[in-house]
């Protein structure tokens, strides 16, 4: 075996690092070439055989205090990526944005989409050890259903009945046909938990980790589920989430080691991400868009004309390019991305127009009036920036908008869905209809707007 070939073999067993094993080798005077078609091959022989064991610190945005393991009460990512941790659903969303069983094995519509009649996976233990069954099915669903305050309660206030055929069989019946009711299912809020369980400072789950110890806001430390039943996944020991809301210090961790992933690498700090040795920046489109709500219930924007004149005193342009780099495009107030087959292309952009913008303000005849934008960092990183040029850009209209900065704990229970003008974002749905049901029907529970 020559020494080049020991090297490869010691990177397989990750004995050596990547950065160690490429120093070395060049020192052998293997060319950038060979290097890199070995470096390609240990990651092939990684991604094939991945190794059971070791653990993984998280650098994650969007916790606070008023957290908790109930599904129901999602609102922001710490908790979403905490409940993949521990939990499965009925379906799971896939790679190409298409429904895939989890622990129902397959599911069936009748003539019409009114009725689904879904099969569920057998032999599967929560991590309490009882075994999965349609009652834990029934139970968990119902959760979101009725006076729920859940996220989701939206999207299930269509179905009118969930009834049990046999132990692994359940029938869902929906008020009309959905052809889409599967991705419903696939929700981050609709994960199984036991029949009548309620201990949420707990969490018992399918999921391939089970929780140690639940400090909301703070860590969530996770041991792996013995008793896990998907093959090729949950490998680690042992992972930690750490909540780091503060974007430079979340950065700053995974860079100086502290922890081995984050999320929400904002756009401003990638080039940097991308020069660090031994960091990879992982991009997929989506449908996130960031959100400034008005509330029709409260002046002055229940008056048509001021809700347009903020819309033309926005500069959207300067946002997309200050703020996010160019990362992303134009959303002009519709949440449907342009890789779903109903994104409306044709309609019109609304421009920066100041004179537009002050003749629709004076129309609305509005004299006494305050403009207060609530922003905060809980919403997103940059959340407080983008309110600051929106300041400015309305100043040119001749309207005063104030930045009310807000603390990211709490944000989520104390400030989002009550401030009259306020800044949040929507991670975007695998259905445009289920989109559109969370968070702009007329009677969403999350409907911003009011």
């Amino acid at each position: 075996m020559s020494q080049l070939e020991h090297l490869r073999d010691e990177h397989i067993k990750g004995r050596i690092s990547r950065r160690e094993f490429t120093g070395r080798a060049a020192a052998l005077g293997a060319t950038a070439a060979t290097i890199t078609s070995l470096v390609g091959t240990v990651e092939a022989y990684a991604q094939e055989t991945p190794k059971k064991g070791g653990s993984m610190k998280v650098g994650i945005a969007g916790g606070s205090t008023t957290d908790s393991i109930n599904p129901t009460t999602y609102t922001d990512s710490a908790m979403v990526f905490t409940s993949f941790a521990i939990f499965n659903s009925l379906v799971e969303n896939g790679p190409d944005n298409k429904s895939i069983p989890e622990l129902a094995t397959s599911w069936e519509p009748k003539p019409g989409a009114v009725e689904w009649v879904l099969n569920l996976r057998k032999g599967i233990q929560f991590s309490n050890g009882k075994e999965f069954d349609a009652d834990d099915a029934i139970y968990s669903l119902n959760l979101h259903r009725g006076e729920s305050k859940s996220g989701n309660a939206a999207s299930m206030k269509a179905v009118k009945e969930i009834k049990k055929l046999d132990k692994y069989q359940i029938a869902i019946i929906l008020d009309s046909g959905d052809a889409d009711f599967p991705y419903i299912l696939s929700d981050y809020h609709m994960h199984m938990v036991p029949n009548e369980y309620k201990d949420w400072a707990t969490g018992v789950g399918t999921g391939a980790f089970v929780i140690e110890k639940f400090e909301p806001g703070v860590r969530t430390l996770l041991k792996r589920n013995k008793n896990y039943w998907k093959a090729g996944r949950g490998h680690l020991d042992e992972v930690e989430m750490l909540v780091i809301n503060d974007e430079n210090a979340r950065v700053n961790a995974l860079i100086s080691g502290q922890v081995q992933s984050i999320d929400r690498a904002t756009p401003k700090l990638i080039g940097l991400l991308k020069k660090a040795p031994g960091i990879s920046v992982v991009q997929a489109p989506g449908g996130w868009h960031s959100v400034m709500s008005m509330r029709l219930d409260t002046p002055p924007f229940d008056k048509l004309e001021v809700r347009q004149a903020m819309k033309h005193a926005m500069n959207r342009q300067q946002i997309l390019t200050t703020l996010f780099s160019g990362f992303g495009s134009l959303g002009n107030d519709h949440p449907i991305p342009k890789g779903d087959p109903f994104y409306h292309s044709q309609l019109p952009q609304t421009p920066y127009d100041p004179d537009k913008a002050r003749a629709l303000f004076k129309k609305a005849g509005v004299t006494d009036y305050k403009i207060e934008l609530s922003a905060s960092e809980a919403a997103f990183n940059g959340a407080v920036d983008q309110g600051v040029l929106v300041q400015a850009s309305a100043a040119k209209a001749g309207i005063k908008v104030d930045v009310k900065k807000v603390p990211a704990d709490g944000f989520w229970s104390n400030v989002w869905l009550k401030a009259p003008f306020c800044e949040s974002y929507w991670a975007g749905r695998p259905a445009a209809t289920q989109m559109l049901a969370v968070a702009y029907k007329s009677d969403a529970p999350w409907n911003e707007c009011a």
